[in-house]
């Protein structure tokens, strides 16, 4: 009987991300253990969360050596689903827009963008490394021939629930919106706000309390 693994916390997912990088960088340097104490340093958390999360992966710790570095960037790799390839397609040929159809860290993740979109007629047919902006009426179309999972919505707030529903109708199973909205979308489309400006508000507030304390000293 297959065991069903339970449900991984968005935030322990968010921390797992983390893990892997820095696992990664430990293996090109050719280090073969790892403890969840080193990890919990290096990364700015508690060894208890370190071990918490790790609990989910199918990769035991051993005492006194730590978790073995191949075999945990293995199987946090499987959990996180980079064992595939994922087709992306990005919404937007704005500065943002092109800037991500550039950027090869993702490929080299296994996520690979095919297709660049927007509605602007200027825009349209230009190119952007190896891709040539196309046509939102293109969407469905690409979507299918490549068998697309991801799209990326990098437009404007007043455009995004327009794109994401174009994106949707198109199949794609997961949507990450950089948008400064929010977006409506089917229960079984997953999505992920990522938005700079709260890091940098997050950031400016760390900042401010930081100074703040030092004041009162």
């Amino acid at each position: 009987m297959q065991l069903i693994r339970p449900e991984i916390p968005r935030l322990t997912v968010r921390r797992m991300t983390r893990y892997l990088v820095h696992l990664q960088g430990l293996g090109a340097s050719d280090v073969q253990w790892v403890s969840s104490r080193e990890l919990a340093e290096s990364l700015g958390l508690t060894s208890s969360t370190v071990r918490q999360d790790l609990s989910y992966v199918d990769c035991c710790g051993i005492s006194k050596r730590g978790y073995e570095v191949t075999k945990m960037t293995d199987s946090l790799a499987g959990v996180l689903g980079m064992n595939r390839e994922w087709k992306m397609v990005v919404v937007g040929a704005g500065n943002l827009g092109r800037a991500l159809a550039l950027h090869e860290e993702f490929q080299r993740r296994n996520f690979s963008i095919c297709g660049i979109f927007d509605n602007d007629p200027v825009k349209i047919g230009r190119k952007v490394g190896h891709l040539v902006i196309r046509s939102m009426r293109d969407i469905a179309h690409v979507t299918v021939m490549e068998k697309v999972n991801i799209g990326i919505i990098a437009v404007p707030a007043a455009a995004a629930q327009s794109a994401a529903d174009y994106l949707i109708a198109a199949g794609v199973k997961g949507l990450l919106n950089l948008a400064l909205t929010h977006i409506v979308a089917p229960r079984q489309v997953s999505i992920v706000d990522s938005r700079i400006i709260t890091n940098l508000l997050e950031l400016s507030h760390a900042i401010q309390t930081t100074d703040q304390r030092r004041l009162t000293l």
